[in-house]
């Protein structure tokens, strides 16, 4: 089967970011709490960067009283945990994410449960699936960081930065959410952000968090580095229990006992926050997570879309970038954390920056425009437009 197709009104967006929500009447139709489907794959092929940002966005979901279902081929088995931990369900999709046979059982399913909203989270989107399940009938939701489609759903989310609305292909009635004040932060970050009101004192201390993917591999090497750093007394690494070198990173724990540690839950990695007096992240959603608590941070960027995030942090003086991971080298790392270690002045600016940019309530804003979206219906004009 292929996807169907059909003729389509693109328009360019032209106004400011973080459009009004809505431009309808109120129904009766949704008045409910009909559940969430999430579509998301996630394994070492597909990456894990999207079952976390799905997680957070359902757990926000939740305080509407709203069910959360996870429709994806989803490993390792730690993470189906979470899943249910949290109080999702989870439904195994049979076929990968973007197929004709996966858009025929996203339809089926989101039909089956009675789902409200299907929530795309998928960097490898394609118009014909889109417009398969919308063309359905289906109210979709769509995470993206890239702007590389013309969408033809009713909202689009990115929770990073580095994307502005007029990069954006969208049809008419489509809404969008993008910016600093639509930050996907989970409550663990959120809650640290009081809690580090004063310059941290005591042990100098690093957090290294390259993100959930990591894909490169640099989380062992560039902790090595930092330990040859005789300015940092503790370091701290943040990587997942499915990271592929795990073991050796407990094994250059074993020895440096005192000065190093492996933490494989990012609320273990929260309670550190306060006491930490730089980071060095790629430029991922963990960034903005950092920016949200006030941690001054050095940027090593994983991909372009990292490095557009990253460079805004930098332009709003939340963070320094070094560049792509690969054209920084241990030296360049070493003398930049040296640098923010030795000038308190410089710390206090940055921390005061990224606060004032990432204020932690962006996925509250993004289930209001949802719920607001879902208890609105088009005007007739823009139905038969999008059409």
């Amino acid at each position: 089967m292929g996807f169907a197709r059909s003729t389509s009104l693109r328009k360019r967006g032209v106004c400011e970011e973080g459009m009004d929500i809505g431009s309808g009447s109120v129904t009766e139709k949704n008045m409910d709490r009909s559940p969430i489907l999430f579509r998301v794959d996630s394994n070492a092929e597909s990456g894990y960067a999207g079952i976390y940002q799905a997680l957070t966005f359902a757990l926000a979901v939740q305080r509407r009283r709203r069910l959360s279902y996870f429709l994806g081929q989803i490993e390792p088995f730690s993470l189906l945990s979470q899943i249910a931990r949290a109080g999702n369900e989870y439904l195994k999709a049979e076929n990968p994410f973007g197929t004709p046979e996966d858009a025929e059982e996203t339809i089926a399913e989101a039909r089956r449960i009675g789902a409200a909203n299907v929530v795309l989270c998928a960097h490898d989107l394609s118009e014909d699936y889109l417009r398969e399940l919308t063309n359905q009938g289906l109210d979709v939701t769509v995470f993206d960081t890239q702007a590389n489609i013309c969408f033809s759903n009713r909202l689009v989310i990115n929770p990073l930065l580095g994307k502005t609305i007029r990069d954006y292909q969208y049809e008419t009635g489509t809404q969008l959410l993008i910016g600093a004040k639509y930050a996907l932060i989970r409550p663990m970050f959120r809650r640290q952000r009081p809690m580090r009101a004063v310059e941290p004192t005591g042990a100098k201390r690093a957090v290294l968090a390259l993100g959930e993917d990591d894909f490169f591999g640099e989380s062992l090497p560039r902790t090595m580095q930092l330990l040859n750093n005789p300015h940092l007394e503790k370091i701290t690494v943040l990587v997942r229990s499915h990271h592929n070198q795990i073991n050796d990173l407990r094994e250059l724990m074993d020895q440096n006992k005192g000065r190093l540690e492996i933490l494989t839950e990012p609320s273990e990695l929260a309670n550190r926050l306060p006491k930490t007096h730089v980071a060095i992240t790629s430029g991922d959603s963990l960034s903005l997570e950092m920016a949200c608590v006030g941690v001054p941070q050095i940027i090593l960027a994983a991909d372009g879309v990292c490095l557009a995030n990253g460079q805004c942090l930098d332009n709003e003086g939340a963070a320094t970038v070094l560049g792509m991971w690969s054209e920084v080298s241990e030296n360049q790392l070493n003398d930049q954390i040296s640098y923010v270690l030795d000038d308190v002045i410089e710390r206090i600016g940055m921390s005061r920056c990224a606060k004032n940019l990432i204020d932690g309530k962006g996925a509250d804003r993004l289930v209001n425009g949802l719920e607001i979206m879902l208890h609105t219906t088009l005007e007739p004009q823009y139905r038969r437009l999008a059409a």
